[in-house]
């Protein structure tokens, strides 16, 4: 499968300077992340791509939504991709408020509050990770997956710190990781 995180938002344009959490609820793209998002969709439109796999933060719908236009595919939206709930940025938005802002991506299978209430420990965040490694490992499609996603769960999945609108392939029948350095490169 392969992991791209989603381009630049509001949040990490701000974070990336200061160091010190802005405050903003489940931001948005930049015009910056926008623009990974294009290239993105245009490099891993050109691959074997048949499924679209995204967290339901609004930052991971706007990095997916090119992509699954390009190939006329479907989001489909997993909180299990979410990332590691740890800033303001990680507060997500209702799922029905969601909805009406992305109306071709289905939600009505998630619950509306489907972010956690406090900091995810990283245990937590791994053990989120092999669990999804295993159930996608017993799908016939997972090497043609594109999984949209965030940074701490990237990286819980692969070890890696990936930046804005990168990507990586992994082999989810791998072994999931026993530990990771949580540290941002």
């Amino acid at each position: 499968m392969i992991l791209l995180r989603h381009g630049q938002s509001e949040f990490n344009l701000h974070f990336t300077r200061t160091r010190v959490d802005p405050g903003i609820i489940d931001p948005r793209l930049t015009e910056l992340g926008h623009e990974q998002a294009a290239r993105a969709a245009e490099a891993l439109g050109a691959r074997q791509v048949r499924r679209v796999v995204a967290s339901p933060y609004t930052r991971a719908l706007q990095t997916a939504l090119p992509l699954a236009r390009a190939l006329g595919l479907p989001v489909h939206v997993t909180p299990m991709v979410r990332e590691r709930y740890a800033f303001t940025c990680d507060v997500g938005r209702p799922a029905r408020v969601v909805a009406r802002e992305f109306p071709d991506v289905a939600l009505d299978h998630i619950d509306d509050v489907w972010w956690p209430s406090t900091d995810e420990p990283e245990h937590s965040v791994l053990h989120r990770a092999a669990t999804f490694r295993a159930e996608i490992a017993t799908r016939d499609d997972w090497a043609e997956t594109v999984v949209v996603s965030h940074w701490g769960f990237i990286l819980a999945c692969t070890g890696r710190s990936l930046g804005n609108g990168e990507w990586i392939e992994t082999d989810p029948r791998e072994p999931p990781l026993e530990e990771v350095i949580w540290r941002h490169h």
